[in-house]
């Protein structure tokens, strides 16, 4: 446990507000020897991020996870406020307690401290003493206002599940919030049990009065109707770190543009969404304001109005499906589509029809309902469900403004380049942005997997998700730096840094441009070993861009932008047209096709799929194929006949067993002898561990394997790579994943066929590298990659590929891994 003495207790202090506060308890650190000066703005960082008002009248300010290089001992400051402090609304600071965590010997203070909030008596004395040795006989737990532990709870049906704390500090401050985060997300009670003690799990103060520290295990206990799956997302959270390790590969990923600020006035970290880094002034993205009259006489009339306003919204709608098609493609244009079908909803139009007869305006009718569901949706504990409430509330308001008695506002329309801020943007907002007035994007809400982060990667425009809501506090015209690589919003940065950041992006762009200007030279290692690098496209169109970027071919096409947002799937002649129009744009380089891959998570109506609970683990892919005969084969005919126009190979999603695979390749050769084609290679994805596993058997029985990272990730760490909190653990350099592609590699080459891989890890410099040292022949990536994937590759030696690729499957941990140099 820490020590503490005098110095390090300030008392009677008077100050301005709480950034002042935190600045002077800061300073006393600093003073001592606990931290760089630099922490303290990190401190103050910090409060845009997460409360630390701890409670009764006590905060704890410290710092973000990726300035602990700064903190040189770890050590804890008291600052007296006799007259206290404004902390947040409602919230008012009388003990500042700052703390500098580089190990977990505070814990114990943090553990006294806590005790004494609901001891009024002992925090009224505590705020006005005039003895410093006051404060330090309760901090150290010695004397005064340490209460006894809890009592015993009764745990009648409660479940239960054992987990052990694994950062390094213990359960702290915060990791305890990203608990609370976790557990706040569920309905059910949820309590931690440690050394005879039990604390709240939704309840920051709670958790750290029980002590935890490093290595030690805890029992968490839920009760409710989603107590299982709290217990499930909670186990995953520890295990995962709560929180720890993936702000620390926030900050990693950060140095890929070598460029770091030295001097800004505030950091705001969220959830990376789209890449880039740009600098400019801030704007705030403001709705108009519809109103409405609340009450109404004619119910005829006002049904009538509201039958043409829902007329009306889906014709606007389908204009917007149509243009964002145009720019990006069938596949970010269907969002759309869905949001016509939400118009279709026949007990919405019932339950509204009822209020107007109730006497309520066809507008205050449908602002009623439309706000329910979206209460509704955004409580749901699947977190995709409650993402598509702004959906649901984008289209309300497509319909109210038909309704609309006055919108007061002008639409938001910039008429200057800025970053544009926002508590969550539809995607209509989204598409509608123009990319030469956006130069970056960052909401409080939202997630990196939403419609509107999807299309801002399509349009180019750097954006964070996910800051949290400080963010709409930002005056218009703060200057900024957004950087999408790191997923963090700098405020008030120095002409240094701006300058600093712009010369960053410069050069970034000048290294793109001379990649590009090479980019039709091979991946020729300086030993002379070959890596085929080939592009990831999922539209017609790409093929000829992937080719103009340098890619030597196409790894994998993406056949669902053929089947999603319609309402019949595509026929034979239509697929074939595709597929022939590609193979013209490639002029004799290789297209392999990946038959449909599609399942319970996208919404496809003709196929009338059932909704699954774990979507990634139901009918998809192969599985889906082989169920629906006649689709499989009419893509399959399709296929063959265009493999008469040039270098064509059948890639199979999904398989799982070699009767899936056997069953597959009965109908792909039934399909080739109907169209009277040439046999064609057939691989397989390998995406799961069963397939990993026995590898040396498939080998013998296709063609080729073609890796797909992202979901082997997934499968073989457990996590869904889609999950809010844990899809930042879904690291596909994790050696257990470098160790299954190593293990197909391997049979591959007895068997004497070629591997690809076809994931994101095969764009990502490392991971090209470390692919190619496993002896991976062929990479597939997406087209921006390419040419700067292709350099890489120049500039090492295959044999030094192969002594990092060794030296990656006897890491430990993926950390170890991301430190390797080449």
């Amino acid at each position: 446990m820490l020590n503490l003495d005098k110095e390090l207790i300030v008392l009677g202090a008077q100050v301005a507000g709480k950034k002042e506060a935190i600045e002077l308890v800061g300073d006393v650190l600093v003073r001592n020897g606990y931290i760089d000066a630099a922490y303290v703005a990190s401190m103050n960082a910090r409060e845009a991020v997460a409360n630390t008002f701890l409670g009764n009248g006590i905060a704890i300010p410290h710092g973000l996870p990726e300035d602990r290089e700064l903190i040189k001992k770890t050590g804890v400051a008291v600052l007296q406020i006799p007259q206290g402090v404004a902390w947040n609304p409602g919230e008012t600071v009388c003990l500042v307690v700052g703390i500098a965590a580089k190990s977990d010997e505070h814990i114990t203070i943090l553990t006294n401290l806590t005790h004494v909030l609901d001891d009024p008596d002992t925090i009224s004395r505590l705020s006005q003493t005039l003895d410093p040795q006051d404060i330090i006989n309760v901090l150290s737990g010695s004397v005064g206002g340490i209460s006894k532990a809890a009592p015993e709870m009764d745990l009648t049906g409660f479940e239960s599940v054992e987990v052990a704390i694994t950062g390094e500090h213990g359960l702290h401050a915060r990791p305890a919030t990203f608990f609370v985060d976790v557990a706040s997300e569920f309905s059910a009670d949820v309590y931690v049990e440690f050394d005879g003690r039990t604390g709240n799990g939704k309840s920051l103060a709670s958790l750290l009065k029980l002590g935890v520290t490093a290595g030690q295990k805890v029992r968490l206990h839920a009760k409710g109707k989603d107590g299982k799956s709290a217990l499930a997302a909670l186990k995953d959270a520890v295990d995962a770190g709560l929180g720890e390790e993936s702000e620390e590969k926030m900050e990693a990923s950060q140095l890929e543009h070598c460029w770091e600020p030295k001097s800004v006035g505030r950091i705001i970290p969220g959830f990376k969404a789209s890449p880039g880094l740009a600098t400019g002034p801030i704007r705030q993205f403001v709705h108009e304001r519809i109103i409405v009259e609340a009450n109404a006489k004619d119910p005829a009339h006002e049904k009538s109005s509201l039958s043409q306003a829902i007329a009306a919204a889906k014709v606007n709608l389908q204009n917007l499906y149509d243009e964002v098609r145009a720019k990006a493609g069938a596949g970010k244009a269907a969002i759309f589509r869905a949001h016509i079908a939400f118009l279709d909803d026949p007990e919405l139009r019932a339950e509204v029809e009822q209020l107007i007869n109730a006497g309520k305006s066809a507008g205050f009718a449908w602002r009623q309902m439309i706000e329910e569901r979206v209460h509704a949706l955004e409580q749901h504990n699947d977190s995709l469900l409650a993402a598509r409430a702004m959906d649901l509330r984008d289209v309300g308001r497509r319909v109210l403004k038909h309704l609309a008695g006055t919108i007061s506002d002008e639409p938001f329309v910039p008429t200057e380049p800025v970053i544009l801020v926002a508590e969550d943007l539809t995607p209509s907002d989204t598409a509608n942005l123009d990319p030469a007035l956006i130069l970056g994007l960052c909401t409080a809400g939202g997630g990196p997997t939403s419609h509107s982060a999807i299309i801002a990667r399509s349009l180019g425009i750097p954006a964070i998700v996910a800051a949290g809501p400080s963010v709409q506090e930002i005056a218009d015209g703060t200057i900024a730096i957004i950087d999408g690589d790191a997923g963090n919003l700098y405020l008030d940065p120095s002409r240094e840094d701006q300058d600093s950041a712009e010369l960053a992006r410069t050069a970034l762009d000048e290294m793109r441009n001379q990649e590009f200007n090479h980019r039709f030279k091979p991946a020729i290692t300086l030993d002379d070993h070959r890596v085929e690098v080939v592009a990831n496209i999922g539209k017609s169109e790409e093929a000829e861009q992937a080719v103009n970027a340098g890619a030597e071919g196409i790894g994998l096409l993406r056949t669902e932008f053929l089947f999603l947002g319609r309402e019949t799937p595509p026929d034979e002649e239509e697929q074939y047209q595709h597929y022939s129009d590609m193979l013209e744009s490639l002029n004799g380089l290789p297209l392999i096709i990946r038959t449909l891959d599609i399942g319970g998570d996208k919404e496809v109506s003709y196929l009338d799929l059932p909704a699954e609970d774990n979507p990634f683990l139901g009918e998809r892919g192969i599985r889906l194929c082989l169920n629906r005969p006649e689709l499989f084969l009419t893509q399959l005919r399709a296929i063959y006949r265009a493999s008469k126009q040039g270098l064509v190979r059948i890639m199979l999603p999904m398989v799982t067993t070699l009767e899936e695979l056997a069953a597959a390749k009965r109908l792909a050769e039934k399909a080739r002898i109907e169209v009277g084609a040439e046999p064609v290679e057939i691989g397989i994805m390998v995406e799961v561990p069963s397939v990993a596993v026995m590898a040396d058997v498939f080998a013998k029985e296709v063609d080729f394997f073609s890796v797909g990272t992202n979901d082997l990730t997934q499968y073989v760490m457990a996590i869904d790579r889609l999950h809010p909190t844990l899809a930042a653990q879904a690291d596909s350099l994790h050696p257990s994943v470098l160790k299954m592609i190593d293990m197909v590699v391997r049979a591959a080459d007895e068997a004497g066929i070629w591997v690809g891989v076809c994931g994101g890890l095969a764009g990502e410099p490392l991971g090209a590298v470390l692919l190619a040292g496993l002896g991976v022949h062929e990479l597939s990536m997406v087209i921006p990659s390419v040419a700067a994937i292709k350099a890489q590759l120049r500039n090492i030696k295959i044999e030094d590929a192969r002594k990092l690729a060794q030296q990656a499957l006897k890491c430990s941990s993926v950390k170890q891994v991301r430190k390797l140099s080449f």
